[in-house]
């Protein structure tokens, strides 16, 4: 089968071409920018090309296959249209391949990626050989965000935007939590949570679904589940890791629920978690400065998890300066969850905002005011805040400022580019 992906080097959709080219399927796709992601799928003998106006989808295509973020209006979508060719989200086309195996599924607003990413390295370290993908690259995956496996196992991240998980078919889910995001997809919190009922329905009777039944709103999205059990996973004792936070260890007992229902002895999952080190993008220590500031870069760009994010740096790193970056995302996320971000940055010495990472701005209706949002932060969380402008300005001013102190610990929150910046600061750990 020729398969084409348009929006090839997002995260999800690139480790379903690499994936797919493994299978033996002939993939080729194409994106706007360049990234390591594209570099490594060149590497497997996947063809991209940086220009999107249908011109290089194959004439003998058997399948098209866009990410979220290419419009329905973009050239290539446009193109597939007119030629008939058969179509597919990238969750519809996760959701078709994945439909054989034994689908393991990490749902949640926050903490799917770090859940999944632990799961692997239990999995594999148990022999279970599953199929991964991930919204993350792993060091257990060879620093690839997938794997092919040959057991029946199919471990995915299941994202609830515009409701995309619910093209999969679940056999055990592990449900994070459930306290709202992308406003832009729903109208509500209420609404939110509807999706993610919807998707536990498709849970077979002879499936199970762990979650914490200490969080309301979990309890909230399970409570009418008949269908299948519905597992307490804070009846479980907390798992020693090596990475520092609460929110880890709570995703960890997830893993623990699931291992121990796929029969892996306690003390294999316990050795295996405790050597999980993190992964990309994730509290990832990117390096140091010559004055010993240690610099990490982490993808928290909800309030909760960047308030999850301090503690655990507070926790991580007692004692030293925290110096937080934070790069909002979207317009119309950061007004719509402004309340909870103002006081969300409590813990810091230091904040530094930027301008809006303005991903999708087909969706924006109202500018955020940034000088009035500094204020705000600066008043409810009880920070030093300073709005610099752009990414350029920010680190200069960073670098060449005195904002930054011997042995401190520099954060840079967000989903955005912001990435770039923390691996340029950082000098390259060996």
């Amino acid at each position: 089968m020729k398969i084409y992906c348009s929006g090839i080097g997002g995260i999800g959709l690139s480790a379903y071409a690499a994936l797919q080219q493994a299978l033996g399927h002939t993939v080729s796709g194409s994106d706007r920018t360049e990234s390591a992601l594209l570099d490594d799928l060149r590497e497997q003998g996947i063809a991209i090309t940086l220009t999107q106006d249908g011109s290089f989808i194959p004439e003998d295509c058997d399948l098209f296959v866009y990410s979220e973020a290419i419009a329905q209006n973009a050239p290539e979508r446009k193109k597939a249209y007119e030629r008939k060719l058969r179509s597919l989200s990238y969750f519809q086309a996760l959701g078709e391949l994945s439909r054989e195996y034994t689908v393991l599924a990490v749902c949640g607003t926050h903490g799917k990626s770090s859940t999944t990413a632990m799961a692997a390295r239990v999995l594999l370290n148990a022999g279970l050989d599953p199929t991964v993908v991930v919204g993350t690259k792993l060091r257990e995956l060879n620093g690839r965000n997938w794997c092919k496996g040959d057991s029946n196992l199919f471990l995915l991240e299941a994202c609830e935007y515009r409701r995309s998980f619910l093209s999969l078919s679940p056999t055990i889910v592990l449900l994070t939590n459930a306290d709202g995001d992308h406003f832009d997809a729903f109208a509500s919190v209420e609404e939110y949570q509807d999706a993610f009922r919807d998707f536990l329905k498709l849970v077979p009777h002879h499936g199970a679904i762990y979650t914490h039944l200490s969080d309301t709103d979990c309890v909230r999205v399970t409570e009418d589940m008949t269908h299948a059990p519905v597992h307490d996973v804070d009846v479980l004792p907390e798992v020693e890791l090596s990475v520092p936070g609460e929110h880890m260890r709570r995703n960890a007992q997830l893993v623990l629920g699931l291992a121990t229902a796929l029969h892996i002895p306690e003390e294999d999952i316990r050795a295996s978690l405790l050597g999980y080190s993190g992964s990309w993008r994730r509290m990832e220590v990117v390096g140091t400065t010559a004055d010993d500031v240690t610099v990490i870069d982490d993808y928290a760009h909800h309030p909760r998890e960047i308030s999850a994010t301090i503690q655990a740096m507070r926790e991580g790193y007692p004692g030293r300066r925290l110096v937080c970056v934070f790069q909002p995302h979207m317009h119309d996320r950061t007004l719509k969850l402004y309340d909870a971000f103002t006081p969300c940055f409590t813990g810091a010495d230091l904040l530094m905002i930027t301008d809006v990472y303005d991903a999708r701005p087909d969706v924006e209706t109202q500018k955020v005011s940034m000088t009035t949002f500094a204020d705000d932060i600066s008043r409810q969380s009880a920070v030093d805040v300073l709005y610099e402008g752009d990414l350029a300005a920010t680190k200069e001013r960073l670098l060449h400022d005195g904002l930054l102190q011997s042995h401190d610990i520099l954060l840079c929150l967000g989903a955005g580019n912001i990435t770039d910046m923390a691996r340029e600061i950082g000098v390259a750990v060996q």
